[in-house]
């Protein structure tokens, strides 16, 4: 199982070699904004690098959204960001799964997601895998609860999507963690990543606020048992810089050695 955490996108290798991480997920672009992202001059050097790269798409992207204004760029920056992604050699792009607005019908956002996946195929679909990653908050959120999750499955039936579980947005959004990967897997009978993050906010407060492994509101154990069950690669998108998420890394290899 490959460990490793989101880090700075100016140099991805030296921080994985800081936090002793055999995976890295970075940026390519500011996450708050629409500027589609750059060649990177160390391309070559990631795609040759023995460390297992991820990319997470800007948070501006909400393809589900009924506002032409940001579903239309979105669309386009959600291509571009692949096509870049690919290029550094990136195992998959993370984005979130987006919401409709307050009063909107739900339907069309989920069909919204699968005009994008249609709009990709287009110009010869997304050339990785895109992990659509579940969240923390609202009411009118794509992929918060498992029976959003479900109907957003449905409506992407005819394309291969892959799925990022993050721990700390099911818990703050409302979702047992036990038993939770078998639900899941049960819906989209895959889950690619983990992000494993323990949560700030209480149990369904819809606050976004990762925490330490062994902080916060989750069991730790109950974060390690995702893990195990999920049997994926794992990110941790905790604080405390490198010092705080090599102390993560090392507990989780610590967590499920210790199990093996």
């Amino acid at each position: 199982m490959r460990i490793g955490a989101h880090v700075d996108p100016t140099d991805p290798l030296a921080e994985a070699a800081t936090r002793d991480a055999e995976a890295v997920q970075f940026f390519l672009a500011d996450p708050q904004g629409w500027k589609a992202p750059k060649p990177r001059e160390d391309a070559e050097q990631l795609r040759e690098a023995d460390v297992d790269l991820y990319v997470h798409a800007p948070y501006v992207i909400n393809v589900a959204t009924l506002n032409n204004r940001i579903r239309i760029p979105s669309r386009k920056l959600l291509l571009g960001h692949a096509s870049a992604a690919a290029a550094v050699g990136a195992k998959g792009l993370i984005v979130h799964g987006g919401h409709v607005n307050a009063g909107d019908d739900p339907a069309v956002g989920f069909d919204n997601w699968r005009k994008t996946f249609a709009y990709a195929a287009d110009s010869g679909g997304f050339p990785l895998p895109v992990l659509i990653e579940n969240t923390a908050g609202g009411g009118n959120a794509c992929a918060r609860h498992l029976d959003a999750l479900a109907r957003l499955w449905d409506a992407l039936g005819d394309y291969e999507v892959g799925f990022c579980l993050d721990t700390c947005h099911a818990y703050a959004g409302g979702e047992e963690l036990l038993g939770l990967v078998d639900r899941v897997k049960a819906i989209t009978g895959r889950i690619d990543l983990i992000h494993a993050n323990n949560s700030k906010g209480a149990f369904n407060s819809g606050q976004d606020r990762h925490d330490n492994l062994t902080g916060g509101t989750i069991d730790p154990e109950l974060v390690v048992a995702v893990i195990r069950a999920a049997g994926a690669p794992v990110i941790v998108e905790t604080p405390g810089g490198a010092e705080g998420q090599a102390a993560d890394i090392a507990f989780l290899r610590d967590q499920l050695g210790a199990a093996a």
